[in-house]
């Protein structure tokens, strides 16, 4: 379906719970809309463990399940979900989009931004290395194969507390660095992580460097240098899970004149475009956003209908 000569009245990128939800009301309207997605569908959410405040589920969902419920209903309304991932995106004097992708080429009538965030790295030796094969951002994904594994979990915020506590289903004990003297979670999380004797917080403590090995002919994490009080130690470890904040995808949006702000994220006005007609944006890459799944599916619900006046009045 990648082809240059096929004209879509939306291009969505990104399949977190913004476009699949903005989806979901465009292709319900018959606006001929394709999703593109570079990863897994759902993104951040669909690797969330559980989300237990999203409204109407009494005993919270699993992210994963939300996320493919999502899906199927985009689906069901006649939405397009492809995989792919985009470069770069130019208009034309007939205000026509062209985005560029790993795969060819689309075109568009209007684009939709939910590309969402992305893990910050460490930024330390062994960190590249050994990513996947021992350093990890997702314990839903990972977290199993570390049975009766120590493990490291670097972060102070919420999502830290709550990935750590999912780890002790597998690990047999778990070490939480915070570079900071005190945790930024919340204090259900806090008091969860106090009670759990698998876990040893460390604070004032800051990775220096992963250092790995080969074991059984394979590579693996040893341990974790770190400086804590300003004293050197190290931290045996058989993994490290790291979530020290995100930062928004939005590297595709070069020359494309949309504005973003301090920190990066996208600028739009009230209908949820940006300073680029046509071009809107929506979810956790944009500035203001809230960080979560419900604000996420409801902007993507008012970026659709701003979507849809905008190709009215084209």
């Amino acid at each position: 379906m990648s082809s240059s000569d096929t004209l879509h009245d939306v291009v969505m990128i990104g399949a977190g719970p913004t476009c699949l939800a903005a989806a979901i009301y465009t292709s319900r309207e018959d606006i001929e809309t394709l999703v593109l997605e570079k990863g897994i569908i759902g993104g951040l959410a669909a690797i969330t463990d559980k989300v237990d405040n999203y409204p109407g589920f009494t005993d919270g969902i699993e992210g994963m399940e939300l996320a493919e419920n999502l899906r199927k209903q985009a689906e069901r309304f006649g939405a397009v979900i492809e995989s792919d991932e985009v470069q770069s995106i130019t208009k034309n004097s007939d205000n026509i989009f062209t985005l560029k992708t790993a795969i060819g080429e689309y075109q568009a009538r209007a684009i939709l931004i939910g590309t969402g965030s992305e893990w910050k790295k460490l930024g330390i030796p062994g960190e590249s290395e050994f990513y996947g094969k021992g350093v990890h951002n997702c314990a839903t994904c990972d977290g199993a194969f570390y049975r009766d594994k120590r493990l490291v979990v670097v972060g102070g915020g919420n999502s830290s507390a709550q990935e750590a506590l999912f780890l002790t289903r597998f690990a047999s004990h778990i070490d939480i660095i915070i570079r900071g003297p005190a945790w930024k979670a919340s204090d259900v999380l806090i008091h969860e992580i106090d009670a759990n004797e698998k876990i040893t917080v460390h604070f004032n403590t800051s990775p220096e460097e992963i250092i790995g090995g080969v074991v059984d002919g394979l590579p693996r994490i040893l341990e974790v240098k770190v400086v804590k009080d300003g004293e050197k130690a190290d931290i045996e470890t058989d993994g490290v899970f790291v979530f020290i904040g995100l930062k928004p995808v939005t590297y595709f949006l070069e020359g494309t004149g949309v504005q973003f702000d301090e920190v990066g994220f996208v600028k739009t006005n009230q209908k949820l475009m940006t300073d680029t007609p046509g071009i809107f944006c929506a979810g956790d890459v944009r500035s203001g956003a809230t960080m979560q799944i419900a604000s996420a599916v409801g902007e993507g619900a008012s970026a659709a209908l701003s979507i849809r006046e905008y190709l009215e009045s084209k």
